[in-house]
């Protein structure tokens, strides 16, 4: 074994193999066909705009208002507790990036060392969670639609240009995994400039009276401010999904890093332009507040671009948060046997499993229209539950880091990418989850109840399709 190759004990690494070898054999029958293995054509700078789009589109342009609604000043720290949360989580799963690279990412790292339940849930509450963006970043893009066409009229347009576009990312999605992430990375370049530019030329125009007081609404106010600035950061993890399409696994754990810090030094800088330009309290959510400060500074041509960038990163979330990140958690648990085998089909030409992009576009168009109906369901009580769902699959996802360290040293140890000042990032990693969960209850108290109650209904479910699992395979056997 080369040092820095994921270990051949791994379960995933070794099907993989398996299913390459019966494709060079010209193997074409239906059941052959569900044991096809993605490609690998995904580099680095693929990677790394994966992890920089994923961050949530309308909890940076959109909801952000509501955060500093909520804090004040003070949401430029409450975001960048939550920023850091997420960059201390991204270091501490490193190694299980590179050293387990398989598109069900938290969900196999966890099982191997927890056993099947807890893998199962800790991959499908991320899945889940990115199905719940696809709806609320969906009809947060179809009216930052609007904004260049004002001339439609009616409030279901939004819902017509967000099924339309969802639409459009599926398809990508299902054309083959090197066109959707190429798009996503020229998306993410066009972004990433923009908001560069913003921040740099919006620093001579700031007002420091702005910034006071900081914290206007007190503690209470800012500790409801981080759950919406972990919604505002959260899915850069997202990119460990593209395990199983990196071409190099060393790519995974240095994309971790540098998307963390790009997404962080770029929306801190950005929201401190920001506020400085506008007073917190005459800042809505009835539009992108960096549209409006982008129109101070630039005019109507900067609000113009701004609103596009805003599109651009509601864009990159559905393309390769939702339709990407999501469907790969949900192929890798069908292959494990924890959802029907539909779902771990692969297309013979593409390479991607379409029933399972075909089934989150469903639900992502299903909770569209759900928004229509009720906004606040899906803004405020979805986005909670998205957050505790993943709070759950990052804790499960941390234990397994540890286990992976303390179990099998050896195998860490070779090992191309290695955390640093371990086990620092892991407790940092815990003391951030700690907070974002003070945060969400403090701010929702009965998000934690039925956070519970569903994932009692989650175990209910894993037993029923884990014991036809098992009877099936009896069937087999006997036969």
């Amino acid at each position: 074994m080369r040092q820095g190759d994921p270990c051949p004990i791994y379960l995933g690494e070794c099907r993989e193999a398996i299913y390459k070898v019966r494709e060079g054999n010209g193997m074409s029958s239906k059941t052959e066909l569900l044991e096809l293995a993605p490609e690998r054509k995904l580099g680095f700078w693929h990677v790394w705009a994966l992890g920089v789009g994923a961050v949530i589109g309308d909890g940076v342009f959109l909801l952000m208002g509501q955060g500093i609604a909520m804090a004040g000043p003070g949401a430029i720290v409450a975001y960048l507790v939550a920023g850091f949360s997420q960059f201390f989580l991204m270091i501490a799963l490193g190694e299980l990036a590179v050293g387990m690279p398989n598109a069900g990412a938290m969900s196999q790292w966890v099982e191997r060392f927890m056993g099947r339940w807890w893998g199962f849930l800790s991959g499908f509450t991320f899945g889940i969670g990115w199905v719940i963006a696809g709806g609320s970043v969906g009809l947060a893009l179809g009216k930052i639609t609007m904004w260049f066409f004002p001339q439609l009229q009616g409030e279901v347009w939004p819902v017509i240009i967000a099924i339309l576009f969802i639409t459009l990312f599926a398809l990508i999605n299902i054309l083959g995994a090197d066109l959707a992430a190429s798009t996503q990375l020229y998306l993410v370049i066009i972004m990433t400039v923009v908001m560069a530019l913003f921040s740099l030329i919006g620093l001579k125009d700031i007002n420091p009276a702005n910034f006071t007081p900081l914290f206007p609404h007190g503690m209470d106010g800012f500790w409801s401010a981080i759950p919406l600035g972990t919604y505002a950061y959260l899915g850069a993890v997202t990119l460990t999904t593209a395990g199983a399409e990196c071409k190099n696994p060393r790519d995974l754990p240095r994309a971790l890093v540098w998307s963390s810090i790009t997404f962080l030094a770029l929306y801190t800088l950005a929201q401190i332009v920001l506020q400085g330009l506008i007073p917190w309290d005459q800042i809505t959510m009835d539009s992108s507040p960096f549209t409006e400060a982008a129109g101070i500074v630039f005019g109507f041509a900067g609000a113009f671009i701004m609103n596009l960038t805003a599109w651009i990163a509601a864009a990159t979330c559905i393309l390769m948060g939702t339709m990407y990140g999501a469907s790969r958690i949900f192929f890798a648990q069908a292959r494990d046997g924890h959802l029907p085998a539909v779902f771990g089909y692969l297309h013979p030409k593409w390479k991607t499993p379409v029933y399972s992009i075909a089934a989150v576009w469903a639900v992502s168009v299903l909770l569209v229209v759900l928004g229509f109906f009720n906004a606040d369901l899906l803004y405020v009580e979805l986005s909670n539950q998205m957050v505790l769902a993943w709070l759950v699959s990052w804790t499960l996802a941390l234990i397994a880091a540890i286990l992976y360290r303390k179990h099998h040293g050896s195998e860490v140890a070779n090992l191309s990418w290695k955390q640093p000042l371990y086990p620092l990032f892991p407790i940092l990693g815990f003391i951030g989850i700690l907070i974002v969960c003070y945060g969400t209850v403090v701010g929702s108290p009965m998000t934690a109840v039925r956070g519970v109650i569903w994932m009692g209904v989650l175990f209910a479910l894993f037993r029923f399709l884990n014991k036809n699992a098992a009877t099936s395979s009896s069937a087999k056997r006997s036969a």
